[in-house]
């Protein structure tokens, strides 16, 4: 054996195994161990484990009881059953398109639904057994709520609350759909506390008459509305509809017109068929009683406006005729003066 042949040999036998040979075996090992435990760490779709289960409300409402408390006997609980709803809607054709807002997950197409009232699922969606190592969603914000309370949400809408971001549930618990505060005033209070100075003062204040009692005030329509959506008082203004509904009679204005002696409610008299035929011989005035029951709302405020703009003429009057008092008095006055300084 020459001695190229010899040193070939050594070379091969102390290179038995080239080190880039032992780093790819390292490498391709560890790559496969990484995979081993990313496939027993993943689920196994295809075991014995169950697939997540959708919850149902009365599974909300073993864990969350507090919450279901709060929630059973608001409007909401009831929005299917509540005997004025129900009225109405039967009155109306059971229509289904009321379903919308008084059940939940209601299908147009088919007319079905899951739940009557709205529950759980029509503000938190669908909820899985995986809960609660995950989040509950919540799809509600204001403009949610007003797709079915869509009269308070227009209302809304007008207020400074709008403009200031103040939306439902900065007001209103919205499980029990109350206001957060026990007293309502208080509610208001928290916010508007450093304008109430003012207010503190007045007359109102010193009757125990708050802040709802006013700018919350629901005055009911003259005709209900076929579809039962009515004002729900959140447009927080105060109109002449609210005072007339604490002032109707025009007394408080401290005048009266000739034949309103008794206030706004000589406004309506009852008129037998003499009136028919052109005379009003037979007018039988109506008690105090029935004088105000059988007054409009509208009838109130234009009462109270005619008495308004009535004194306003007579004040207009009274300080027209003593100006041509005073004038004429004036005017003959320096006229005299006048003519006896040209006499003389």
């Amino acid at each position: 054996m020459n001695k190229s042949t010899r040193e070939r040999s050594i070379y091969m036998t102390k290179n038995k195994y080239p080190p880039a040979l032992i780093s790819g075996l390292i490498v391709g090992l560890l790559a496969m161990f990484l995979f081993t435990g990313i496939v027993s760490a993943a689920p196994n779709t295809q075991g014995d484990d169950p697939p997540e289960e959708i919850l149902s409300d009365n599974d909300c409402v073993k864990c969350h009881r507090r919450v279901a408390g709060d929630w059973s006997p608001s409007p909401h609980a009831h929005a299917y059953d509540d005997p004025v709803f129900q009225e109405q809607w039967i009155g109306l054709g059971s229509q289904n398109t009321c379903l919308a807002c008084h059940t939940t997950n209601y299908i147009s197409s088919t007319g079905e639904y899951e739940t009557e009232g709205v529950s759980c699922k029509s503000c938190h969606g669908t909820v899985t057994t995986n809960h609660p190592d995950q989040v509950v969603p919540t799809i509600v914000d204001t403009y949610y709520c007003g797709s079915c309370h869509t009269t308070t949400l227009s209302e809304w809408r007008s207020t400074g609350h709008a403009s200031s971001d103040v939306d439902c549930m900065d007001c209103h618990n919205p499980h029990s759909q109350k206001p957060l505060f026990d007293d309502p005033d208080d509610l208001c209070i928290n916010c508007h506390k450093d304008s109430m100075g003012d207010y503190l003062n007045n007359l109102h204040v010193q009757q125990d008459i708050g802040c709802v009692d006013c700018h919350a005030l629901v005055i009911p329509p003259d005709v209900a509305p076929e579809d039962g959506i009515v004002p729900t008082g959140h447009g927080f203004t105060i109109s002449p509809q609210t005072c007339v509904a604490c002032h109707t009679d025009a007394l408080h204005a401290g005048f009266t017109l000739p034949g309103y002696e008794n206030g706004a409610a000589n406004a309506n008299t009852f008129h037998t068929s003499t009136e028919e035929e052109g005379s009003t011989e037979g007018a039988q005035p109506l008690t105090d009683t029935d004088q105000a029951s059988n007054l409009t709302d509208s009838q109130r405020i234009q009462t109270l406006e005619t008495t308004l703009a009535s004194s306003r003429v007579s004040n207009l009057f009274q300080g027209a005729m003593i100006g041509l008092v005073l004038g004429g008095s004036t005017a003959w006055f320096v006229g005299q003066n006048l003519h006896g300084r040209s006499n003389e």
